[in-house]
């Protein structure tokens, strides 16, 4: 079974098991160390109260120190097998592996938390980040939003596979709306809605708003929205019957390539595969937990890796 002593011995392994170089991994450590701690301060790994004893590693346990924790839970987020797997690479039961993705899960989520790389996920969230990360006296801040989705298996509910069937996709999916900012930061995660939902229908839904004096890119699923005070950037659609003139084109052609931005932020919350294949996992509310989760991996990676794009 993995150690991270050992994967660390041979190059490039880490980052392809986890999506982390060996120092973004170490970076995180003390975040993980500390909200594990107060993780298990109150409960044990079954979910139990804790009553007397603290929590120690027992000595034969497959996952003895808190490199191996965290090996365990991004190699999860990252490749997305099945917990029978999961408990044979890491030499435990799928029972065991189970137990401690949904104590790991979180723990990792808080300590993304704790260093403010998760994205906002209500639009008071939304607006107290213009107040504490002000947008640098710029007059237009740019922003990009889309929706995304993500294949489940087909519900057995005849209602129910109505609502998650998405027409786009030909599949069963979940939708979320993302929003991102010039640096390719995702600033902002709808909640997890049906695949049936369009993006234009989602973001009126979530009702949020920007800083007056920006811009907004969107692509022609917006067709429609807008947000007041804020400059919409969208390409042109197709007359019925017609076609576009060259300069109609060229500035489509100019905004697709300044959009590509929110696909290429969408692509790096999707390294996990948690969020790109079938999810698997059933518990209330760790559908939704698990984007916003790697939404904050993909932030965090960019503080040690970021993307720069010509003006």
């Amino acid at each position: 079974m993995p150690r991270y002593d050992e994967v660390t011995q041979r190059a490039g392994s880490l980052r392809a098991m986890t999506g982390l170089t060996e120092p973004e991994f170490t970076a995180l450590l003390p975040h993980f160390e500390r909200a594990l701690a107060a993780s298990l301060q109150d409960r044990t790994i079954d979910g139990q109260p804790r009553t007397s004893r603290r929590y120690s590693a027992y000595a034969n346990t497959p996952l003895p120190t808190m490199a191996d924790k965290r090996l365990f839970i991004l190699t999860y987020l990252k490749q997305n097998p099945i917990q029978k797997v999961q408990g044979k690479l890491f030499g435990m039961s799928q029972s065991n592996a189970n137990k401690w993705i949904h104590v790991l899960h979180p723990v990792l989520n808080q300590a993304l938390a704790d260093q403010e790389l998760l994205p906002a996920r209500t639009v008071a969230e939304f607006a107290a980040l213009f107040k504490t990360h002000p947008t640098d006296g710029r007059s237009t801040p740019p922003f990009w939003h889309d929706g995304t989705e993500r294949p489940i298996h087909r519900p057995a509910d005849p209602e129910e596979q109505q609502e998650y069937y998405s027409g786009k996709k030909k599949c069963h999916t979940l939708k979320n709306l993302l929003v991102i900012n010039e640096i390719c930061h995702v600033c902002f995660l709808s909640h997890t809605y049906e695949g049936k939902a369009s993006d234009k229908s989602l973001a009126e839904l979530t009702g949020y708003t920007l800083p007056p004096g920006s811009s907004l890119d969107q692509d022609r699923g917006f067709q429609g929205f807008c947000l007041q005070d804020v400059t919409i950037v969208q390409p042109k659609k197709t007359p019925g019957g017609g076609e576009l003139t060259p300069p109609e084109r060229a500035t489509n052609h100019r905004i697709a390539s300044i959009r590509i931005r929110i696909e290429h932020a969408i692509g790096g919350v999707k390294r996990d595969r948690i969020v790109k294949d079938k999810i698997r996992l059933l518990k209330d509310g760790i559908r939704d937990a698990v984007m916003e989760t790697c939404c904050g991996l993909h932030n965090f990676r960019l503080q040690y890796r970021p993307w720069h794009y010509a003006l």
